[in-house]
């Protein structure tokens, strides 16, 4: 038998060890026997087991070159009937169409460092995943679905999903223990239908623009996209205050700005 190798600092990794939060996943992402799930960082597999005696087929990415011996000798079986499908990938670079992935949902412990562009990827593909559960910093999870003080990433996520905090996860859930909690984050519903009336780039531009300088007020950082008496229109038109500042902004009336501007 292959021994498990310990974790990386540079690969971010903290291995999931309860089964009371593996199981709590799974039931999260209500998983048929028809669904294809994306797992993303197998780790030592103690989630991809379990994802496997759920779902149709599941395609694990792991970058990680000496856990892929270990999952290949732990789960020859499923590997050798086609019902799992291991990729020695870094998920940030994984192809999609290469694996014909559609109508899928992803299920992810992944480490901290690209919690942001890993959203971004996936949200933003035109292969997009139904559903993500994932494992998440406790802090990003409770900035991602607050409704006051929004910021770029809780604007980016509601734009493409419905965000839903599950529950907290314990640092002594993991191996190493991470210095901070952990959360199970739902994004359901996942599509581009908000984007069928507004274009997707320029509603990036105008979000990105008016965080650009949090202390400033909303109207003095869209100031490039219009003058300050076409703000002033705009503004009044939407019913929005001309003193409110970009965290307060709601994701429709980001679009609608957008839309606009």
């Amino acid at each position: 038998m292959i021994k498990a190798n310990k974790s990386k600092k540079s690969l971010g990794q903290n291995f999931l060890t309860s089964q009371s939060i593996v199981d709590k996943i799974v039931s999260t992402a209500d998983i048929k026997s028809s669904d294809i799930v994306l797992e993303v960082g197998p780790g030592k597999g103690i989630l991809t087991e379990a994802l496997l005696g759920k779902a149709g087929k599941v395609v694990s990415v792991e970058k990680d070159d000496e856990l892929i011996p270990l999952l290949k000798e732990k789960f020859a079986d499923e590997i050798k009937n086609g019902k799992l499908i291991l990729v020695h990938s870094d998920i940030l670079t994984f192809n999609f169409q290469l694996y014909k992935l559609s109508n899928f949902k992803i299920v992810a412990n992944i480490p901290y460092y690209i919690t942001g562009e890993f959203l971004r990827k996936m949200l933003s593909s035109d292969i997009q995943p139904s559903q993500m559960v994932l494992l998440v910093q406790k802090e990003v999870a409770e900035r991602i679905i607050r409704s006051k003080k929004e910021s770029i990433l809780s604007i980016s996520v509601k734009a493409y999903g419905e965000p839903k905090y599950i529950r907290t996860v314990k640092a002594g859930s993991f191996n190493p223990t991470p210095k901070v909690d952990s959360a199970i984050l739902l994004i359901d519903n996942i599509s581009k239908n908000f984007f069928k009336n507004i274009d997707e780039k320029r509603f990036f531009e105008v979000v990105k623009t008016g965080f650009a300088h949090k202390r400033k007020l909303l109207r003095g950082n869209l100031s490039t996209f219009a003058d300050k008496e076409k703000l002033k229109i705009i503004f009044k038109q939407l019913g929005i205050d001309e003193k409110i500042r970009a965290e307060e902004i709601s994701v429709g009336e980001w679009g609608k700005l957008a839309r606009m501007l």
